[in-house]
Parts: structure tokens; sequence; C-alpha cells
């Protein structure tokens, strides 16, 4: 699976987006060998895998420019990089409780010339600034995920959605949905990817203003 399932579902990429895509399967390669933040099943199913699923929220949400976005535990960058290379005036602040993997954030990001994400080994709670979207990828259940980053929203909104989460999940959430006692919209991701992979994969977004 190559950089062209990228393009299948967002072909008014520029040619600097797409050269930017097509070089993240090398660059993790390379990552991977020294770090392990994909698992080695999964590092040929990067596209589809991390980098479409990471672009889910894309579909969901279109962030203007001069958005603020936190994503918490990027892990090696996702869904933060994708979403970063598709939103080149937004701002994104990746965090990871886990310095290693920051590491691999700013080795990728630097290497493919990102100018807008800035990456902290922290956590989310110890950051200092407030965002209009919060992103993460099933880091936990949403109920102790709303607490670490329930604080971290600016209080004017100004994209066609409200500030709030957005969350990449997967299975049945009718529990953990409950038990998070939130208002939430969910968008099903095979809604807009026909790859078997999304079949149970959704968007939650969680509005906090």
């Amino acid at each position: 699976m190559n950089s062209d399932i990228i393009f299948k579902y967002f072909p008014e990429l520029t040619a600097e987006q797409k050269s930017q895509y097509e070089a993240l399967y090398d660059l993790y390669q390379d990552w991977n060998r020294q770090i392990n933040v994909i698992s080695r099943k999964d590092i040929d199913e990067l596209y589809v895998r991390h980098i479409l699923h990471s672009l889910g929220i894309a579909k969901v949400m279109s962030f203007k420019p001069g958005t603020a976005v936190l994503d918490v535990g990027t892990g090696g960058g996702f869904p933060g990089i994708p979403l970063a290379i598709m939103f080149p005036e937004t701002r994104f602040t990746l965090v990871d409780s886990i310095g290693k993997k920051i590491k691999v954030v700013n080795g990728v990001s630097q290497s493919i010339g990102l100018q807008n994400v800035e990456a902290f080994h922290s956590r989310a709670e110890q950051l200092a600034d407030n965002y209009d979207f919060v992103v993460s990828r099933a880091v936990t259940r949403l109920k102790p995920f709303y607490q670490w980053v329930k604080n971290k929203f600016k209080t004017d909104s100004f994209n066609d959605l409200k500030n709030g989460i957005l969350y990449l999940k997967g299975g049945d959430l009718s529990e953990e949905l409950k038990e998070a006692k939130k208002k939430y919209e969910i968008y099903d991701l095979p809604n807009y990817f026909e790859e078997e992979f999304f079949e149970t994969k959704k968007v939650v977004y969680v509005p906090v203003v």
C-alpha cells in the first residue's frame, strides 16, 4: 500500500503536501528500526492504519487557519502529523509522556519541513496553553481522557464545530459514552473510507464550550 490511497480520498492536495505524505513511509521505516513506535505488522499498512485513519478527523472537521490543535498521546505523531500536513495554516501541538516517541515526531516533522508542529515530552495537564480542539487516537476511555483535557480549551469558537474533542475510536462505544456522561456526536468512518479496516472505526466529537 502506498500514498495513492491518501490522494484517492483527498484529491485537492498541493504538490508539497503530496511529497510530504509520500515521504512518510520511508521516514517511519527508518525511525521504527531505531525506536519501535509502530508495530512491525502495522508498518506495511502505514498509509491505511495510521495516516488515513488519522485523516478521518479531516473528513469530519476542516480546521480554519489560525486554529490551535492539541494532540494528546501522539505516539509517533498520529493523528497530529498527517493532520498538520493537511492543514498547514493550523497550529498543532503534539504531546506524549514517552520521550523517545517525541524524538520520532520531531525527526519526521523536520525531515518533511513541517512549520506548524511543535512537540513536547509532557502530559497534557502540564501544558500552559489553551486550544480550540484536542485530538487523539484511542489513548484511554473517554471519561478519564476528558478529565485530562477539560481545562485546555479556549472559550471562543470560530470553526464550523464548537471547540471540543475529536477522538478516533473503534468498536462498540455505547458503554464508554454512557460512562462519560457528555454530549457527543459520532461520525462513522465507513461513510468516508471503503477499506475494511474502517468497518468499526469512528470519530467521536465532544463539544466542550
